[in-house]
């Protein structure tokens, strides 16, 4: 564990997380999902889409970008695709309904595909690619994001960290499971690095005049992200903006058609349609076991998230200590009880 972070149970820290949205005026339900969503991510270790999204949320919903009463809705379907709008609620709340509709979609016709328009964050797509993959599905879902991300020989902002997530069904209800911004890295983790004072690894962030920079302040100076890989990441990047942006409506990041959300598509594959089920899962697990068994330090996508999973499930979860003052000012401000001094802390 982090020294220098609070460890929490996870049970606690989702209840926290919901009062705070609550005592926000966030809708009880809609905050069940949410702080449900964010602690999940903190549990799996990607702490850059967990409750350290609580205060720019807030944020956004005082300068009306999220509407916290809005609920999804489905707005059309044509044979095995859908249109859900998210009426600008939180993202978590379409994303839900998006891979509820698509698997859906997918029984009836073997396969399913759901753009989702007027999206906010949505949090880690890996969680709802997993969600369906445990439903016997092939998820991949991308989405298209603000621009943050310089494309490949250029250093102005112009596309988003755009990320992409794909599952596949395992055994016993696991899931090979791969999520993964086209930016060398997530805002939110770059977020977290200049929280606690630490470099940018080289290779992530160009300053302002497009100087390469380990300093992940120059890219909140108005430097930008790279795309991981090269013209590798950037060349996904560029199409996700094409299906995620403009399938959903939502536009490409750098045009002026962009309307500020994150456009997404959900598609899932019904395994069933072209093979058994357990045929191929158990085909699954024997290309599992062959890769682990090829070298001491390999593992298999969704492996490293499970295992934090299960340990901070058993241990806590740490929550870095500029965060958890973010939280704990929150809380102030709104009136919320919060552990003086935090638990196991």
């Amino acid at each position: 564990m982090n020294a220098s972070a609070h460890v929490i149970t996870a049970d606690l820290l989702r209840d926290l997380a919901r009062d705070l949205l609550t005592a926000a005026r966030v809708p009880s339900g809609a905050a069940e999902v949410v702080a449900g969503s964010l602690v999940e991510a903190d549990l799996a270790g990607h702490g850059s889409h967990g409750v350290r999204r609580i205060v720019p949320y807030l944020g956004q919903i005082d300068a009306g970008m999220i509407l916290p009463g809005a609920g999804p809705e489905v707005v059309s379907r044509r044979g095995a695709t859908a249109v859900v709008s998210g009426r600008r609620g939180f993202g978590q709340l379409a994303a839900r309904l998006a891979a509820a509709e698509a698997a859906a979609l997918a029984a009836a016709h073997g396969v399913g595909v759901v753009a989702i328009r007027e999206c906010n964050h949505v949090g880690r797509l890996g969680e709802y690619a997993e969600a369906l993959a445990r439903q016997g599905l092939i998820a991949q879902i991308v989405g298209n994001a603000d621009p943050t991300v310089a494309p490949y020989g250029g250093h102005r902002r112009m596309l988003g960290t755009n990320p992409m997530a794909w599952a596949v069904p395992r055994a016993g209800g696991a899931a090979v499971v791969m999520d993964w911004a086209t930016a060398a890295m997530a805002e939110g983790k770059l977020g977290l690095l200049r929280a606690a004072g630490s470099p940018a690894p080289e290779g992530v962030v160009v300053d302002p005049e497009g100087r390469p920079s380990t300093d992940p302040a120059d890219f909140y100076r108005g430097g930008a992200l790279l795309p991981f890989g090269g013209h590798k990441g950037y060349g996904l990047s560029v199409l996700i903006e094409l299906v995620g942006g403009l399938l959903t409506g939502t536009g490409t990041a750098c045009s002026p058609e962009y309307d500020g959300t994150f456009g997404t598509v959900v598609t899932a594959v019904d395994v069933t349609a072209f093979v058994d089920l357990d045929v191929y899962v158990a085909q699954v697990e024997a290309f599992c076991e062959a890769l682990r068994a090829s070298g001491p330090g390999v593992v298999v996508p969704g492996e490293p998230e499970a295992g934090t999973r299960a340990e901070r499930l058993k241990e806590g979860i740490p929550v870095p200590a500029p965060v958890w003052a973010e939280l704990t000012g929150l809380a102030s401000r709104l009136g919320v009880p919060w552990p003086d001094p935090p638990p196991g802390g």
